[in-house]
């Protein structure tokens, strides 16, 4: 079965996961408010539960973009705990790039490399889109690199749903990890 974005749970009840209440960047201050906030998150956590998207939605929160509010059945606290447990890194968006403000700005090169040998049959328009430059930005690059021989630093793997998951529950459960000598 296939599942279109509009049938998720999160896009059905949008009065539920867009409530102002289950941002926790601000905590509720007032009794009936924290009280509504509890029933929110219990309601959003089981309508997380049973959506099909959720390990995918999850990893993508935790690994690609850095968001606000209720996300795959955890916070934004949450979120950032799991990152620390697997010791994943997420940038904040560069809006800049999505407005198509782009002149005189740095592109990693690294990133570039590693979006080609990552998708070799994808047109050179595609990484640039990704990245936020032009196709003859993507091509100096490349061309540098080829040039200079240069091997772009390593690219550390990024954790799998099921380590993001796995993680997710230890946060949620209060499970504290041991750390052990060696």
């Amino acid at each position: 079965m296939t599942v279109t974005e509009t049938e998720t749970p999160c896009m059905t009840y949008t009065n539920v996961f867009l409530h102002p209440l289950l941002d926790d960047t601000q905590p509720a201050s007032k009794q009936a408010n924290r009280r509504e906030q509890a029933m929110l998150r219990t309601q959003a956590e089981k309508l997380c539960a049973s959506c099909p998207l959720q390990a995918e939605c999850l990893t993508d929160a935790v690994t690609k973009f850095d968001v606000n509010g209720f996300v795959a059945g955890t916070t934004k606290r949450q979120r950032q705990d799991i990152r620390s447990r697997l010791g994943v890194v997420v940038s904040d968006d560069d809006f800049d790039a999505y407005a198509g403000v782009n002149s005189g700005r740095q592109f990693d090169r690294n990133e570039i490399h590693r979006l080609r040998v990552a998708n070799p049959n994808e047109p050179l328009s595609a990484i640039a889109t990704r990245v936020g430059c032009s196709v003859s930005t993507v091509k100096r690059h490349l061309r540098r690199i080829e040039r200079d021989g240069l091997t772009p630093a390593p690219v550390k793997a990024q954790p799998t749903p099921a380590q993001v998951m796995r993680a997710a529950a230890e946060v949620k459960g209060g499970i504290r990890r041991r750390v052990t000598a060696a």
